[in-house]
């Protein structure tokens, strides 16, 4: 969302909010393709369009779209036009900011450095929201920022913490930061009676509420916007932390402008650098070596050559992905150069400006995601997350436990002992999210987020501990062991599932990987792993069945660990089927189980089985490149005959367990203060 005095300036402000890699087209007919098809290129294609000398009636003509906003875009373009072929006077500059345009934009369009384009934009005004049309005075403390006279902020003497949130919502980065926004806001406003202001963009948020902070800010997400908003009024401190990658890649630049501009202003918590650290894989790996603790092999690369040479060091599978993105975008598992080649080009389109990060491939080991919060000397630990999918499976998309279920009591221990050592060597004060593997027993780091995660409201409500309400706290300069709060050892288990969207996009890959998918996830709760799994899996409109048939293909390396878990679910009364390889081996184990051709083979196959409505549930791993071709048609059908589906084998042995529990007891709803008590 974004607001101006014009609607040229609202297009070009949320234009830029949108925060999305965008491709100019100059070919007409490829402008013609695109608008005619309502796609999420058609918007930005519209400004190519009037670029190439396209009519409003032309575009009316592929597009629908009702003159009077055409018409705006048009005047948008022109004012484009006009800095491009003129000397980029500043009576230019100045209506091109009363148009939205950002110092960057122009800078480019110029061909001028930023620096003189900064020194020729005199600072916004700011407006508040007018939500009583003049006729009152009105009382909504939330604003934007225009090129007009008389700007309508006051500046005011008390503390004031300007926190930023995520921007707009996508896969990877979502409610839940602005969850950890609010609750900040919260401990600042109403127990420690600190001024919070807020900027965001996003109104599907709570924290752009107008009564949910002191000020808000409804401005794009980018360093200008956010500069300019703290050259208009004194503040105190910037938190970063709470609004996900987007806020935390502002850091070290916002801290930059903040030296520029003479600011007495700090960032709040973490510092910047530390952050960089975080980022930095070379420094991160330098402060594991420091600190002893282990990580996969991993190293970073600019170019097609030095990735090609940096996979080879390391060793296949790796796993690969453009740094600074969200939501695990454009991360993979390559197997062989050749996918490493495939990918690259991707990749380099992906993130220009940014290495590859490749990482070694922990084959069949046990993810594990840790909340905490430091004050820099002492670390609580809110949630130690076991992952019921394997590691390589994004986080977003993985269904996790607490407590953990499957580790020692010594791999926890560790678990803790790197957590503490970690977050006080980073020097972490506020949130941090760290991410492990456990592998025959040896606990590695695979990445440190110094900052809220998306597993933050999942932690609070599972223990009742509010960490982002302590970090806020912390992040002022309160101490952890002033606050009373400690680590929970909780008798209940609390399991989160994804929601993932395939129903709603036809012919989509349904196979889970390093790049998240997921839409949404929910809670299951419960004194016992398999009740709270199973009410977990109701939730995600995937559930498990008590009767019926079970399809089973699992690949070559999981056939002695599928034994257990196709026994449990025969003696439950399940009946199975599965192709000649995992029915041969189940068939040597004393299973019995009943063979059904593979999809390329012909009928009868599962597919037939799952049209005549003969399948219940569906388990299947692929490895090799024929059989993920053969899951992907068979995870489709699953889709659209709404068939509960797994594809990892921890999900099935939890599976397992879930409908065993859930025939020896019967499932209880109660309030979730009861678990907390």
């Amino acid at each position: 969302m974004a607001i101006g005095r014009t609607v040229e300036e609202a297009l070009m402000k949320a234009k830029r909010s949108l925060d999305t890699d965008v491709q100019s087209h100059t070919s007409p007919s490829e402008i013609r393709m695109i608008l005619s098809r309502p796609t999420d290129e058609r918007f930005h294609c519209l400004f190519d369009a009037f670029r190439q000398g396209f009519t409003v009636d032309e575009i009316v003509q592929l597009t629908s779209i009702t003159p009077f906003f055409l018409e705006k875009i048009k005047n948008i373009v022109n004012v484009e036009k006009r800095l491009a072929e003129r000397t980029c006077s500043k009576d230019d500059i100045i209506q091109a900011k009363k148009y939205g345009f950002s110092n960057t934009e122009i800078a480019q369009i110029c061909g001028k450095p930023l620096p003189e384009i900064d020194s020729l934009v005199p600072p916004p005004s700011y407006k508040m929201v007018d939500t009583c049309a003049a006729e009152f005075p009105a009382n909504t403390p939330y604003f934007y920022s225009t090129y007009e006279p008389q700007s309508e902020i006051i500046p005011t003497p008390e503390k004031k913490v300007l926190i930023l949130g995520s921007g707009p919502i996508r896969i990877g980065q979502g409610i839940e930061f602005d969850y950890c926004t609010v609750h900040a806001v919260q401990a600042l406003r109403e127990e420690e009676g600190v001024t919070v202001h807020i900027v965001n963009n996003n109104p599907e948020t709570v924290s752009t509420d107008f009564d949910t902070s002191d000020r808000l800010f409804f401005e794009p997400m980018q360093l200008e916007d956010v500069a300019n908003i703290l050259k208009s009024d004194s503040y105190y401190g910037v938190m970063v932390q709470f609004g996900g990658q987007n806020a935390v890649n502002l850091a070290v630049p916002i801290e930059n402008e903040i030296r520029r501009l003479g600011l007495s202003t700090r960032i709040l918590g973490t510092s910047p650098d530390a952050m960089d650290i975080a980022e930095d894989r070379d420094r991160f790996s330098m402060l594991l070596k420091k600190l002893s603790i282990p990580c996969p092999p991993n190293s970073s690369a600019y170019s097609e050559s030095e990735a090609k040479a940096k996979a080879a060091q390391i060793g296949y599978p790796v796993l690969v992905r453009p740094s600074y993105v969200l939501g695990g975008r454009a991360m993979e598992i390559v197997h062989d150069e050749r996918e490493l080649d495939t990918y690259m080009k991707e990749a380099v389109r992906v993130s220009r400006n940014h290495p590859v990060l490749i990482d070694s491939y922990l084959q069949n080991a046990i993810e594990l995601d840790v909340d905490a919060v430091s004050d820099g000397e002492d670390v609580l630990i809110g949630g130690i997350m076991e992952h019921i999918e394997q590691a390589g499976i994004h986080s977003g998309d993985s269904a996790c436990v607490i407590p953990t279920q499957s580790l020692s009591p010594e791999v926890i221990n560790t678990v803790r002992d790197y957590t503490r050592k970690l977050v006080v060597g980073l020097g972490v004060v506020g949130l941090v999210n760290l991410q492990m593997a456990v592998k025959d027993n040896t606990v590695y780091i695979l990445e440190a987020n110094p900052r809220a995660s998306r597993t933050v409201p999942f932690v609070s409500k599972a223990t009742g501990i509010p960490i982002a309400k302590i970090a806020a706290k912390v992040m002022i300069g309160r101490k952890l062991r002033d606050l009373g709060y400690r680590e929970r050892e909780i008798r209940h288990v609390a399991v989160k599932e994804v929601l993932l969207p395939f129903n709603k996009l036809s012919g989509v890959d349904t196979m889970l990987g390093p790049e998240m998918k997921s839409t949404g996830e929910v809670m299951g709760i419960d004194y016992d792993f398999g009740l709270a799994f199973y009410k977990a899996c109701i939730s995600a409109d995937n559930e498990l069945p008590l009767k019926g048939n079970i399809f089973i293909s699992v690949n070559m390396e999981q056939k002695e660990e599928v034994i257990p878990v196709a026994r449990k679910l025969q003696e439950l009364g399940l009946t199975l089927y599965g192709t000649e390889g995992t029915v041969d081996y189940l068939h040597d184990a004393g299973i019995e189980a009943h063979l059904v051709r593979k999809v390329q083979e012909g009928s009868p196959n599962v597919l037939d089985m799952m049209r005549h409505g003969e399948i219940r549930l569906i388990i299947n791993t692929p490895q090799d490149k024929q059989s993920r071709q053969d899951h992907y048609q068979i995870m489709r059908a699953a889709v659209d005959f709404q068939i509960p589906y797994i594809t990892t084998l921890q999900a099935a042995r939890a599976a397992a367990l879930a409908i065993d529990a859930i025939k020896r007891e019967k499932v209880t709803l109660e309030p979730i203060s009861h678990y907390l008590k």
